[in-house]
């Protein structure tokens, strides 16, 4: 997977796209077990590029966030969790 993310704020990750290529149409979708968020749209993520997510309005500890994108190469959709 593509994606790394940096910890030192917990209430704001972010997000890098450590792969070497572009990640296409990336969607973030949030949610805390209890309400889910409408999706982020990132449009397309280039390699290196950093994106600082707030999750300061998380309920709860721990928010589950899942990027789903395109590659490039392939077209096909992939889908990546983490929790923060």
């Amino acid at each position: 997977m593509p994606w790394h993310v940096v910890r030192a704020d917990p209430a704001h990750p972010i997000v890098v796209n450590e792969g070497r290529d572009a990640a296409d149409f990336v969607r973030v979708f949030r949610g805390d077990g209890h309400e889910t968020e409408p999706p982020q749209l990132w449009g397309q993520v280039l390699p290196a590029e950093r994106i600082e997510l707030c999750l300061c309005a998380a309920d709860v500890e721990e928010v589950v966030v899942t990027l789903a994108w395109f590659r490039q190469a392939d077209g096909l959709e992939y889908i990546w969790r983490f929790v923060a």
